[in-house]
């Protein structure tokens, strides 16, 4: 069975220390990092010393393999903006998590199509964002890190919220070091479904948002109406070797976020045994 990854969105109001310290204890080995300003602070100029992230990873025996930028709106790392100046702090923004996720040795940075404004052309911002993640892949190709794109929901974006959509991004940016990330909230929303992103994309899929829904939603495991057993064995079928990223962001949890990763574990536990 591929391996779960514990994420720290939801565990927000708790210092990044006792997110390593719970996930630790709960038996989780590796970790991707959302990078909130609260536990770890990078922007377009600069980042935390990496030695805060490389001390927690040995402390707890949890390894970081996915960097998760902050990216959607209203966060000011669009990577589809219309201002010329915000496009230089964009593109400084994700080289920075690309170097962050290189020192790490980490697998993937997580990314985004960005968004546009209502009021203006989607196939504008579209442009925009494929000349920027054009110039991101390269770097991070530099870097010997892999970047991992996600669909958003309608109500995120209009630029990549589908597999049509997503597949013909992949097309126009035309770097096979940007693979791609189900994020299953997205995926529902879509009313999609695991087939229809493997029938697509397949060995390009190389990281999971691996998240409940009733059917939409970023819940943990149990809370939503999803089947852990049939979405694990879909996955085994189609041949998926990477990791499941559980991004319980729902505000449900921020006050025992552990609480829900317990539930996800239990239940992943009791799916392996079958």
């Amino acid at each position: 069975m591929n391996e779960l990854c514990a994420m720290n969105g939801h565990y927000r109001f708790y210092q990044l220390e006792t997110f390593f310290e719970k996930v630790a204890a709960i038996g989780f080995k590796k970790a991707e990092i959302w990078t909130g300003p609260h536990h770890y602070f990078m922007d377009y100029q600069g980042y935390e010393d990496i030695g805060k992230l490389q001390t927690l990873e040995k402390q707890y025996g949890v390894k970081i393999e996915v960097i998760c930028p902050e990216q959607t709106n209203p966060k000011p790392n669009n990577m589809a903006t219309n201002n010329p100046q915000a496009q230089k702090r964009v593109e400084a923004y994700f080289k920075n998590a690309i170097d962050v996720a290189s020192q790490l040795q980490a697998k993937f940075v997580l990314v985004t199509s960005g968004w546009a404004f209502l009021d203006e052309p989607v196939d504008e911002a579209w442009k925009r964002s494929v000349a920027m993640m054009k110039k991101l892949t390269a770097y991070a190709s530099q870097k010997h890190v892999r970047l991992a794109i996600e669909a958003l929901q309608k109500d995120e974006s209009r630029l990549v919220n589908s597999v049509a959509s997503l597949q013909a991004y992949l097309q126009d940016v035309n770097d096979t070091n940007l693979g791609v990330c189900i994020d299953f909230g997205a995926m529902a929303g879509a009313k999609e479904t695991i087939e229809d992103y493997f029938k697509v994309f397949g060995k390009r899929i190389v990281h999971v948002h691996f998240v409940d829904g009733k059917p939409v939603g970023h819940l943990a495991w149990s809370d939503g109406s999803r089947n852990m057993q049939v979405d694990l064995k879909t996955l085994d079928t189609f041949g998926y070797e990477g990791l499941l990223s559980l991004e319980s962001v729902n505000s449900i949890y921020f006050e025992k976020p552990y609480v829900a990763d317990q539930k996800t574990m239990k239940q992943y536990q009791e799916c392996s045994k079958e």
